[in-house]
């Protein structure tokens, strides 16, 4: 009895040849521009037609923008089209203003983009005070911080990490490119104050997030 020896599935091939590169950038251009939200390359390539390399035509669009009024910019894994951050002011009537974050919930966001993946528990650890509800759903309906996985120490604690939103609003392409303590210092972000408890008075610290009647923030 002969043995059958099957050969090799060939490759499918594409009947049509990829786009010129300089093509393949006008249509990540006009994708970008028509995206409210970044965009993956991965999502790219599965918009463009077959062949395409949105990598490398990501490489020359993004320089052929360089020093123009608005950049391509990475925020995350993906991309999207953004004005020059020293132009911003132009956008100032056209910008939405949002309500002003308490100091609590701005020392909260900041643990947990310098810390993350942080729990509730290391928040008000690192803080000295307790955190309200009210002040991590602020966080968590303006989108900025999400929950992260749990923790494998007892009782499973729920992790909260910044979000793409967040990097997306102040511009950064991931949290290690937060500014460091001098540079918060500087731009009057952070006060040069002992921690809570050290002065005499500093209970005012608490006012905003009165532990009295707090209910647990996670239940499972």
């Amino acid at each position: 009895m002969k043995n059958v020896i099957e050969a090799p599935e060939e490759k499918e091939e594409s009947l049509f040849e990829a786009p010129p590169m300089a093509e393949q950038e006008r249509m990540i251009e006009a994708i970008l521009f028509a995206t409210a939200e970044p965009i993956t390359l991965r999502e790219l390539e599965a918009r463009m037609p077959h062949g395409c390399d949105p990598a490398e035509a990501m490489v020359h669009l993004r320089k052929r923008y360089e020093g123009r009024g608005v950049h391509v910019t990475k925020i995350g894994d993906a991309w999207a089209i953004r004005t020059a951050a020293d132009l911003g002011f132009l956008m100032q009537k056209e910008t939405v203003e949002t309500r002003k974050l308490s100091r609590a919930a701005i020392e909260t966001l900041a643990i947990i983009a310098y810390h993350q993946p942080v729990t509730r528990a290391e928040i008000e650890e690192i803080r000295g005070v307790s955190v309200s509800r009210g002040t991590v759903d602020q966080l968590l309906e303006l989108e900025w911080i999400r929950f992260g996985r749990r923790k494998m120490t007892p009782g499973r604690p729920v992790t909260f990490v910044v979000t793409q939103s967040f990097l997306d609003h102040f511009g950064l392409e991931n949290a290690r490119d937060l500014p460091g303590l001098k540079e918060l210092r500087a731009a009057g972000l952070l006060e040069n104050r002992p921690p809570p408890g050290t002065l005499p008075g500093s209970e005012s610290d608490e006012d905003e997030e009165s532990s009295e009647g707090q209910s647990e923030l996670f239940e499972d």
